[in-house]
């Protein structure tokens, strides 16, 4: 499926170009906005590689992976990244995970660009189940995929290596039933 565009009152999913290097910089290169990610902040030349890959993921056939632009809808401006990734392990799996840039947390962005990302993997892909992992120092992470109605189903331990020590993850994941029940 491309290309994949979804869109609420304020903010709108569109694929990831080129041209979105710079303002991906700003929120995978900043040491507040990458602190309870799964890795370090990224340099441009990193970030340049992560857009190469997901505008060339974009296209795959079968597509496994959607990398996506949080947009403002009345600016256009990118403010954040959304990613659903189809699960091998799982049938109609996926994993999500959401970045925003540091300036425009607090706004209820995080929800609504969960809500983008779910309705898009329930609706469109026909998934069945979608789940996300956070740090469990990342409260603001457990509010907005409790908000949207994801259920916490327990810690992934010594998951992440960040900055050379283990971290935890906590997951959280809902049901196409669930999901439609609460939307």
């Amino acid at each position: 499926m491309h290309p994949v565009t979804r869109s609420s009152a304020r903010l709108g999913l569109r694929e990831l170009a080129i041209a979105d290097v710079e303002a991906l910089l700003a929120i995978y290169g900043s040491p507040a906005a990458t602190e309870h990610l799964s890795f370090e902040p990224r340099n441009r030349e990193q970030v340049e590689q992560v857009v190469a890959r997901s505008v060339t993921a974009a296209t795959a056939m079968p597509r496994t992976e959607y990398a996506l632009a949080v947009v403002e809808t009345e600016t256009a401006e990118l403010i954040g990244s959304g990613r659903l990734a189809l699960d091998p392990h799982q049938q109609h799996g996926a994993t999500m995970g959401f970045a925003l840039r540091p300036d425009v947390w607090g706004r209820g962005y995080g929800a609504e660009t969960v809500r983008l990302l779910l309705d898009f993997g329930f609706n469109d892909l026909q998934l069945h189940r979608i789940w996300g992992a956070r740090s469990p120092l990342n409260t603001a992470s457990a509010k907005t995929m409790s908000a949207v109605g994801m259920v916490e189903e327990g810690t992934i331990r010594e998951h992440v290596l960040k900055a050379g020590k283990w971290r935890d993850s906590v997951v959280h994941a809902i049901l196409d039933r669930e999901f439609y029940t609460c939307s």
